[in-house]
């Protein structure tokens, strides 16, 4: 069968479409969580703190979350082929930019851009995509392979990355994102006609507003979990303003809705069960699967392995990742009931976070984290994808481009929290067990005695002075200490995210009716991302 619309040219033969259609998707989705990618190496480049660098991720995810139901307009008003080269030229632009500026005030507003581009490729390659596949079947499997790309980002990054960074400065990786486009851009080029996707409508009165409302609540919500910590929350009038402004503004934005005769996100898609269970069991994943990053510091900080090591570990991550993507799709078309998905999905991410619980020691073994990292992979890759489809396919078709702003916003969300709560636990949990560690540091105390002793009669068989080996034998005993007041909040962290997928179980297990409940896409016009 063929497509309706001649959207390429009739010589392009289907994989080479399908296939492009999916590269193009790569050079933007690297961009994504680039910065995350070696973040002391950003932070360093820049002149920022880390909580900077996450920033500027998360402003990329605010303008990817915020501009999705107003880029709906655009792929109308302007031909597909023309707005695919629109978007790409302005992609390559604000990576060359990226790529010469040294100034965070700078970089910031362009990662912005950056998400409103990345909106516009997924939603345009996606929708391109859908309008090919003419059976449930093939509709999931490419779902399933855009959202597999998405959450292999960040392992994929840090593997590709690592010995770039390494050898040169940190922006070159945004020299390298920028001539990836361009074969991406000779080959649509090559291939597209000059058509339209949807039928033509005037770029008329665009909810500008809304959109602006909705994403500033986001870019607000974003920065209050980000320096929230290191700001003390609410004992700095940034972040008091900041939640005043959220609730403002929210309000604002739901009578701005309620009133509208075509709102920005359809608020009647909360009145679905099934959308509300959803979005909880997104949220929560979310928060779980970023965890992974405390066992990468724990990998950097105390074991003392450098980035290319760690990528080179992550590599586990990611075929974990995949083979949960996988496994996720073939219980999706053999109609698995939700439960049958999400109960091992979060039973396996439950297994990581207990066994790596036991498993932060000072001294240990790398290879004991390899299956660690496989597993964690392979629980993300089963619950996201069906997930997101539970939760659009839980309202009206006419309601499923709100659902998917709503599912995007609520990863969003996820996100953020996940950053707040890592830097708070880290603060909370380093100042306790380092002040618990202090009480013991006197000289009274005989293991700390033996741990100078010790130290300093290796300094002093090397050839170090007594005075200089006595206080280069206390930094030793210091760093230790660093080491494993990082290591106990990393076990505190793990415990409490432990808890937090018992109960997410415990949930799953008492809602009878997902045992009846399948998922499969309903609309083969509908650009879920």
């Amino acid at each position: 069968m063929g497509n309706p619309i001649p959207v390429f040219r009739s010589w392009a033969p289907e994989w080479l479409i399908r296939g492009s259609l999916f590269l193009v998707l790569l050079p933007s989705i690297v961009l994504f969580f680039l910065p995350l990618a070696n973040i002391d190496a950003a932070a360093g480049y820049y002149g920022c703190t880390r909580a900077d660098v996450q920033f500027s991720v998360v402003i990329f995810y605010a303008g990817y979350t915020g501009f999705y139901c107003l880029e709906h307009r655009f792929i109308a008003y302007l031909a597909s082929k023309q707005y695919f080269i629109l978007f790409t030229s302005l992609q390559m632009t604000a990576s060359l930019v990226c790529y010469f500026t040294h100034e965070l005030y700078i970089l910031l507003p362009v990662r912005f851009i950056q998400g409103l581009l990345f909106c516009s490729t997924a939603s345009l390659s996606l929708s391109l995509m859908f309008t090919r596949l003419h059976s449930e079947r093939a509709r999931e499997v490419s779902f399933s392979v855009f959202f597999g790309l998405l959450i292999c980002a960040i392992p994929f990054n840090n593997f590709v990355t690592a010995g770039i960074i390494d050898s040169f400065n940190f922006n070159v990786v945004y020299k390298c994102a920028l001539f990836s486009f361009v074969p991406c851009l000779i080959l649509f080029l090559l291939i597209m006609n000059n058509v339209r996707l949807k039928a033509h409508f005037p770029l008329h009165k665009p909810d500008w507003q809304s959109c602006s409302l909705y994403t500033l609540i986001l870019c607000l919500t974003g920065y209050t979990m980000v320096y929230g910590q290191p700001y003390e929350w609410l004992h700095d009038a940034r972040i008091r303003y900041s939640i005043i402004a959220i609730a403002a503004l929210a309000v604002i934005g739901v009578l701005r809705q309620r009133h509208l005769k075509r709102p920005y996100i359809n608020l009647q898609i909360f009145s679905f069960r099934n959308f509300k269970v959803g979005l909880l069991v997104l949220f929560v994943m979310y928060i779980g699967r970023f965890a992974v990053g405390i066992t990468n510091g724990f990998l950097a900080g105390v074991l003392g392995f450098d980035p290319k090591h760690i990528s080179y570990m992550n590599l586990f991550n990611l075929a974990g990742l995949v083979s949960g993507v996988i496994i996720a799709c073939c219980m999706t078309l053999q109609k698995k009931p939700i439960r049958y998905i999400w109960l091992p999905g979060f039973m396996i991410l439950l297994v990581f976070h207990m066994v790596m619980f036991f498993l932060f020691t000072a001294p240990a073994n790398g290879h004991n984290y390899f299956m660690p990292l496989f597993i964690q992979g392979v629980g993300v890759g089963i619950i996201m994808v069906p997930t997101i489809v539970y939760t659009i396919s839980s309202v009206p078709v006419v309601m499923g481009p709100s659902a998917a702003a709503v599912s995007l916003a609520t990863r969003y969300l996820g996100f953020c929290v996940s950053i707040g709560l890592i830097n708070y636990f880290e603060k909370l949990g380093s100042n306790s067990h380092y002040n618990t560690f202090r009480d013991h540091l006197t000289t009274i105390d005989l293991p700390f005695k033996q741990a100078l002793q010790t130290h300093t009669q290796q300094l002093m068989a090397r050839g170090m002075p007594p005075a200089a080996a006595a206080r280069a034998a206390y930094k030793l005993v210091m760093a230790g200490i660093n080491r494993q007041t990082q290591l106990r909040f990393a076990m505190d962290y793990y415990e409490l995210i432990s808890w937090l997928l018992a109960g997410m179980l415990l949930l799953i297990a008492l809602f009878p009716y997902l045992n009846r409940t399948v998922i499969y896409l309903r609309s083969r016009y509908l650009a879920p991302v």
